[in-house]
């Protein structure tokens, strides 16, 4: 029953991946597209069959690496409300590497782009406040992003005192959702080594990391309290592998969280977004006790069955945001022209659409020059 009312809801918020509804899309507006990089040519750069090769020359290969010289971009466009504008073209964006403008090789804004997702869910003792709810919701996320088509596979890395590859890279979602309903949180936090795990120890898809490309989904507060890798050496990891990570907060509502900003980090940092589907969550529902009481299990005392439905519609919502922005990307990618004796070792970048001033724009701000050495 819960799935069946869930997968109306996520219907509704259009998240299905094989097929995305145009109505509502904010239409490009303002003036007529300035000069801008010439139309896309046929790319020089490796196909990614042959990128494949480089990163995982045998099926089932888990050696990582990023050896082609070609930058993939990942672009997010809304208008000022948050919707987002999916009829740009590539005349009408400009690539800007250490402020040099970019010949665009690649471009493509399909919905059905290959990607393969890793789902990295937070077991430890603070995720007992609605798991039921989460764990519900996370199930739908993975029906709604892995429909059984080839192009789309999955993972599943859970981290409590240890991060565990719970489930191996598959087409398959039920392998995953059939893990996910068995767990329970319990432990401390080992977020760093679970992204590090993301990055080095999975079966590759060949065509990574351009097709599939790669994304993670962090469900978690961002907590780490195990984990012998630090944030800094993960996420340098997860930019030299070409990784789009997204996060759904399971901070809640009137609760401090000290760890905020790392969530915050990992996903500017990378091209992502964070969603918060707890925060300020009851400040319209009649009847709210303002403070949060400790009942042995840090759960809110909210009184009625009327918090959970709000609960449930919030996460609800979440996770239709990050599967409507992995699949409503545009998707660049280019050869950096670099002089010879240019010796820069993290590299800048800014994407922008010079007709257009009132979008909003988010991709990642760089990338390393020289490939990863796990």
């Amino acid at each position: 029953m819960y799935r069946s009312i869930l997968v109306a809801c996520l219907g509704a918020l259009a998240l299905g991946l094989p097929a995305i509804p145009q109505q509502g899309v904010a239409p490009k507006v303002g003036a007529a597209p300035a000069a801008a990089p010439s139309a896309p040519q046929p790319s020089a750069a490796p196909t990614p069959q042959q990128a494949a090769q480089q990163t995982a020359p045998n099926p089932g290969d888990v050696k990582f690496g990023s050896t082609s010289t070609e930058i993939i971009v990942p672009v997010t466009v809304t208008d000022e409300r948050g919707k987002f504008v999916s009829n740009l073209e590539a005349s009408d964006f400009r690539i800007l590497d250490e402020g040099k403008s970019q010949k665009i090789r690649f471009f493509s804004h399909d919905p059905k782009q290959p990607v393969v997702i890793g789902f990295l869910l937070d077991m430890s003792a603070s995720a007992r406040i609605h798991w039921k709810t989460f764990q519900d919701a996370i199930m739908e996320l993975v029906w709604a992003i892995l429909p059984g088509d080839p192009r789309y596979t999955g993972y599943l890395i859970t981290y409590s005192t240890e991060a565990e590859l719970a489930v191996n890279t598959t087409q398959d979602s039920e392998k995953i959702t059939d893990k996910i309903r068995t767990l329970r949180p319990g432990g401390n936090a080992a977020l760093h080594d679970a992204i590090y795990r993301a990055c080095t120890d999975r079966k590759l898809v060949p065509g990574e990391p351009y097709e599939p490309r790669r994304v993670i989904v962090i469900v978690g507060d961002g907590h780490d309290s195990s984990s012998k890798r630090t944030l800094a050496q993960v996420l340098e990891l997860a930019q030299r592998n070409l990784v789009t990570i997204y996060a759904i907060s399971t901070q809640n509502f009137g609760f401090e969280n000290p760890d905020k900003d790392v969530l915050e980090k990992l996903v500017a940092e990378t091209g992502g977004r964070i969603e918060y589907p707890l925060d300020n969550l009851y400040k319209d529902v009649s009847g709210y006790l303002s403070h949060p009481t400790d009942d042995g299990n840090y759960a809110l005392n909210v009184g009625t069955g009327g918090y959970a439905g709000e609960i449930s519609k919030a996460i609800i919502k979440a996770v239709g945001g990050i599967s409507g922005d992995v699949q409503q990307q545009y998707v660049m990618r280019y050869i950096p022209d670099i002089a010879e004796n240019d010796k820069t070792l993290y590299r800048h970048i800014k994407v922008t659409i010079p007709a257009l001033n009132n979008v909003i724009i988010r991709a990642k701000p760089g990338y390393w020059a020289k490939p990863v050495n796990n």
